[in-house]
């Protein structure tokens, strides 16, 4: 068996019926879609062990350190032999190190653009659309933070409700800026980041707050980031203001005055080649790579068609499945600085006494999954099947439309972060264990990977892509469904964590680098 097919996913109504799920005809396991019982006879198999729903059952006998293959890719290596119906997990599955050839574009497919869709969005000065018209307080450091929640406290619901185009003020306040090196990795990422919330596309003005004798300087920040102060871009200090008090009472002068300005701008109709979607998971179980994620790369593909822009992220959790992205990739030198972003994972956790295994989680393991291969593999199919146009480093603004690829950690809060600051406009958000996850100043689409889950957590799901399996609805249907409804999100329907207040606390630069 070869790990040179790319992964099939498919589904249909004996599928449904079928209580064990084969993904792909070269698969050894299949996926319990009930819980399995012991001595049940599926398919001339006698079950082993009771298994759960979404754990794995073994299709055939795999010698110890046979392939165990899922997406007809390996997702590990059988730890002692394993007969036909025996429950594959942890106990007896084994991570190792990808050793899928690596093949750059040799399977680049074609895509046709047709872009004819709108939507209602905000344009501004620059060229770019908003999908969301905000004013953001950035502090600096993390010893302004208070004083920056402070600051936007100060403007009640009262004074809001005069300016109907402005979707509101938002603190981003951090846990860095200070007792770290000027130069190098992570403070290129902190200055990423401050950049790219200040100039964001759906974001209208920008007030920053600093201590006054913090390393992240707001002066060197404007410098080195080619930021000019304006009526809807103040800077101020806390030394230099005279205290946190003065401090809030000017912060809520500036504010004043920068709300009737942007409250003149109004949704208009829009191309939704303008629109830059974060494709994100967390949460993830067993039908993550089999429901919601296929669902959202064929939405992905979508909106590719029109002209518009998809960026992946999460490097640790496409390993093992990265050779499937350079085969895709435009060109050589986007192959390649995929893979140099992979070397650059493999060093960092090994320099920091880690292994790439250490992610799926304990919730993703409970769900299902079990090695970092098998959680990758699923996780990929949010990319959908577009050419891939580009890499980008963490927080770098994306230049390029179609699909591409940003380096950032798993960490959903961090990669968000990343992703915003590179200009996507709208979040959308697989998960399978169950995630309360919101976003500012971009909406963040929450989407179910199963019906259980769905019907928990009802009020904070805004798609159920488990329909997949539970009712037999195709991953065409479903990925239609997302991205009709990021169309409308993008025209300004609140998703369920917006309308729960949710995304004021998911500002997580990523920090690299000592603390001193």
């Amino acid at each position: 068996m070869s790990d040179d097919v790319t992964p099939i996913v498919w589904m249909n109504d004996d599928a449904v019926r079928n209580p064990v799920l084969r993904l792909s005809e070269q698969d050894n396991v299949g996926v319990a879609l009930r819980m399995l019982k012991v001595s049940e006879e599926i398919n001339n198999i006698s079950v082993a062990q009771a298994i759960p729903k979404g754990h794995k059952l073994a299709l055939a006998a795999i010698p110890a350190g046979g392939r165990v293959l899922k997406y007809a890719q390996t997702i590990g290596i059988a730890r002692n032999d394993i007969a036909a119906g025996e429950h594959i997990h942890t106990h007896n599955l084994d991570f190792q190190n990808n050793d899928a050839a690596h093949e750059f574009c040799s399977d680049i497919p074609e895509i046709t653009l047709k872009p004819t869709d709108v939507f209602q969005g905000y344009q501004r000065g620059d060229g770019r659309t908003g999908t969301r018209n905000y004013i953001a307080v950035l502090s600096s450091v993390n010893c302004s933070a208070t004083a920056v929640h402070h600051i936007v406290n100060s403007i009640g619901p009262d004074i809001l409700a005069q300016y109907p185009n402005v979707d509101g003020i938002a603190a981003f306040t951090h846990g860095t800026g200070c007792g770290m090196a000027t130069q190098g990795e992570g403070w290129d990422n902190l200055q990423r980041v401050l950049a790219g919330y200040a100039t964001h596309p759906n974001i209208g003005g920008v007030l920053f707050v600093g201590l006054g004798c913090e390393a992240s300087q707001i002066q060197s920040t404007l410098s080195e980031q080619s930021l000019s102060r304006g009526p809807l871009l103040c800077t101020m200090n806390i030394q230099t203001s005279g205290g946190h008090k003065k401090t809030v009472e000017q912060g809520h002068k500036h504010l004043m005055s920068m709300l009737p300005e942007v409250n003149k701008i109004s949704r208009q109709t829009c191309p939704v080649s303008s629109l830059m979607l974060a494709l994100q998971c967390g949460g993830s179980d067993a039908w993550s790579g089999i429901t919601a994620n296929p669902a959202l790369g064929f939405a992905s593909d979508l909106l590719v068609a029109q002209g518009g822009t998809a960026v992946l992220a999460e490097t640790p959790e496409i390993y093992g499945a990265e050779h499937l992205l350079t085969r895709r990739a435009v060109d050589k030198s986007v192959a390649e600085h995929l893979m140099e972003r992979i070397d650059w994972w493999q060093d960092y956790v090994a320099r920091n006494n880690g292994s790439l295994d250490n992610n799926p989680s304990p919730g993703n393991k409970l769900g299902g999954l079990t090695t970092i291969l098998e959680k990758s593999l699923g996780a990929v199919a949010k990319g959908g099947t577009s050419p891939l146009a580009g890499v980008y480093k963490y927080a770098q603004t994306v230049d390029r439309s179609g699909f591409v690829f940003m380096d950032s950690p798993g960490y959903d809060p961090a990669s968000v972060t990343g992703q915003v600051a590179g200009g996507c406009n709208l979040v959308s958000f697989t998960t399978g264990r169950g995630s309360t996850f919101g976003c500012k100043p971009s909406p963040s689409l929450k989407i179910a990977t199963n019906t259980d889950m769905y019907e928990q957590l009802e009020d904070d799901m805004d798609i159920n892509a488990g329909t997949i399996v539970s009712d037999g609805d195709s991953v065409a249907k479903v990925g239609q469904q997302i991205y009709d409804k990021l169309i409308s999100v993008a025209s300004g329907e609140k998703t369920l964590s917006e309308q729960h207040g949710l995304g004021d606390n998911e500002f997580v630069p990523w920090q690299i680098g000592a603390t001193m």
